[in-house]
């Protein structure tokens, strides 16, 4: 027999926690901003920049996509040596210079992300998948501050 307690639990209703994604998009946001003013500095107003791991054979891309007085789209690529067979997985994150803050748009197979999922779902998501992409966004960029990663200059860019 299930209890009152139970269901009261069972029931309650999931509400996404706002100022805990607030947080992350603004840390990816600065996160963002230094990672392109470190290329923009190096390699001039280029639409594409490119970063190497000292070790590994894997490079994440940063492509503009999309720039307007308030915004920039960007999207984040990884591209491994190792899966060139497979689609490289991409992220496309839209910068709000006015709030300082860049969310997640769409991410490998989904074109929009909602705050709140049911749960259980037919696509296997999270409830609070949004926050869950964007702490992945911080967690990728947060590789950025071990220094395995180097900024490609424009020449290496175009061989590779």
């Amino acid at each position: 027999m299930v209890s009152t307690a139970s269901l009261i639990i069972m029931k309650q209703r999931y509400s996404p926690k706002v100022a805990e994604l607030l947080a992350l998009c603004t840390r990816n946001y600065a996160s963002l901003q230094r990672l392109l003013t470190q290329a923009r500095r190096v390699n001039g107003e280029l639409e594409r920049f490119h970063w190497h791991h000292k070790t590994q054979a894997i490079t994440i891309e940063l492509a503009l996509c999309e720039q307007t007085k308030y915004t920039e789209v960007v999207k984040l690529t990884r591209h491994d040596e190792s899966t060139k067979h497979l689609d490289a997985p991409s992220i496309d994150l839209r910068l709000y210079h006015d709030a300082q803050l860049a969310e997640v748009l769409t991410g490998q197979h989904f074109s929009r992300f909602l705050p709140v999922y049911p749960y259980p779902n037919a696509s296997m998501l999270q409830r609070n998948e949004k926050f869950q992409v964007n702490l992945f966004v911080t967690e990728l960029l947060g590789q950025f501050q071990h220094r395995d990663w180097l900024l490609m200059t424009i020449q290496e860019s175009r061989k590779s």
